[in-house]
């Protein structure tokens, strides 16, 4: 697959356009108050950029993951920084592919107006290091429910975001064939 500069000329001189109102000076001050680029994400979310995977049906732009991967170049391109919108545009994919339809009407139409961000993933724990199958947080069934224990650490733009993807165990690890197995991903209401 080649994403050259010569691929999807029209989408990327649109992006560009749109980072260049956001200049080195934007970025240096973001940077010295250690602050989070409110503005720039909030135009990329007008823009549709934000809401590129997201399907029209749910008030998406329905783009595709390689339109996608051309939004994300470009800001990068640009100077600015895409990790204050990676976790929007991607994290939601796991809502649209696993969320039951109610899900999907509820939040991805406000995830596309910039009503709601689900910019957060709680994955990361102390003791696990980088291996998510030594987790340790569990989610237990009660009635229609589940109740979730443990600790998170490094969940990134987590005071950015009303929704989190969070990763739980939901069986044992001693009762799984594979260790990879018994896992969860939950949506949570942050705040």
């Amino acid at each position: 697959m080649n994403l050259g500069r010569e691929n999807h000329p029209e989408l990327r001189d649109a992006v560009r356009a749109l980072c260049a109102q956001y200049d080195s000076a934007y970025w240096q001050g973001i940077d010295e108050k250690r602050a989070y680029p409110e503005a720039f994400v909030d135009a990329l979310t007008k823009a549709g950029w934000m809401s590129a995977l997201i399907p029209e049906e749910y008030g998406g732009s329905g783009l595709s993951l390689t339109e996608a991967t051309v939004i994300m170049e470009e800001v990068t391109r640009s100077g600015g920084n895409a990790g204050c919108c990676h976790g929007q545009m991607y994290n939601m994919n796991t809502l649209l592919r696993h969320g039951s339809e109610a899900q999907k009407r509820k939040y991805l139409p406000k995830i596309a107006a910039g009503e709601l961000r689900l910019q957060a993933m709680g994955v990361t724990e102390p003791g696990a290091g980088t291996d998510t199958t030594k987790i340790k947080t569990v989610a237990v069934k009660k009635g229609d429910r589940y109740v979730v224990n443990g600790q998170k650490v490094w969940t990134s733009r987590l005071q950015h975001s009303e929704l989190m993807i969070l990763l739980a165990r939901t069986t044992p690890l001693p009762d799984v064939k594979r260790k990879s197995e018994g896992m969860s991903i939950f949506l949570v209401e942050a705040k």
